[in-house]
């Protein structure tokens, strides 16, 4: 698949040492992850414009929207629109000027998320972000159980030129270009022993897992209580998360 139709656009990561790590809470309060989980399967998943715009980090929003909103609620789908919107707010971008499409910062979209909230259709039109923390993408159980108790992970990636120049599953590949072409965000909606599941330029892939630990530089469980969350706190598995988000909220 030639490059010109996959944009990137996540800046370098900026860990920032006051982030909450979901590490140690989710063994605490959630459940001992099963051998596999997807959120999202079956879902047919729009280009969302990062085809030529560097808009991946509010794809990534977008994506975590419909799967919250698929299995919790009725789904949620952002238009094109809404997703530049959402981007020009949080990046800067403005639509036809090519110099200011510069891509985002994966925190500073979490944070304003929270804060501000991102466009959506339907009422109130506006989605907020409850809470969020770090996950070491090296740390396979931490990441399957935010996957399965969360609905999902939110993570930034290095993507090496084979996988811009190549289509399937994203793998170790030691004779592919290894030069790096920037960053990417990504949701992961699913996983199982072999794979990680996730949706990039308007279609499903997989991940291997040791690809995801090879260049996978930052990961973030996130909370929604607008979208994943019943009314009392919990999760469409039953889980109480009321106790997670007062330990994220206090921290």
């Amino acid at each position: 698949m030639p490059q010109t139709i996959r944009a990137l656009g996540k800046k370098p990561a900026r860990h920032d040492p006051q982030t909450y790590r979901l590490g140690a809470a989710l063994r605490a309060h959630l459940i001992t992850p099963p051998p596999s989980a997807d959120w999202a399967p079956g879902v047919t998943w729009p280009v969302w414009c990062n085809d030529t715009i560097g808009c991946c980090t509010q794809v990534s929003v977008a994506s975590a929207i419909r799967t919250w909103t698929g299995v919790a609620q009725a789904p949620v789908l952002l238009s094109d629109a809404q997703v530049i919107a959402n981007y020009s707010a949080e990046s800067g971008y403005v639509p036809g000027q090519a110099a200011t499409d510069q891509g985002g910062v994966e925190i500073d979209v979490l944070n304003r998320w929270v804060k501000d909230g991102y466009a959506r259709p339907g009422q109130p039109g506006r989605d907020y972000l409850t809470a969020y923390g770090t996950v070491d993408p090296h740390d396979r159980s931490g990441i399957m159980r935010a996957i399965a108790s969360l609905g999902g992970v939110y993570i930034g990636v290095q993507i090496p030129n084979y996988i811009m120049q190549s289509g399937g599953d994203w793998v170790i590949n030691e004779s592919g270009d290894q030069t790096i072409a920037g960053g990417h965000a990504l949701w992961l909606h699913g996983y199982d022993a072999d794979w990680l599941h996730f949706n990039t330029w308007g279609e499903r892939r997989r991940m291997s897992w040791d690809w995801f630990e090879v260049f996978c530089d930052e990961a973030y469980g996130l909370v929604s209580r607008q979208n994943w969350l019943g009314t009392t706190g919990f999760s469409p598995d039953h889980e109480d998360c009321d106790a997670l988000i007062a330990e994220m909220r206090a921290a």
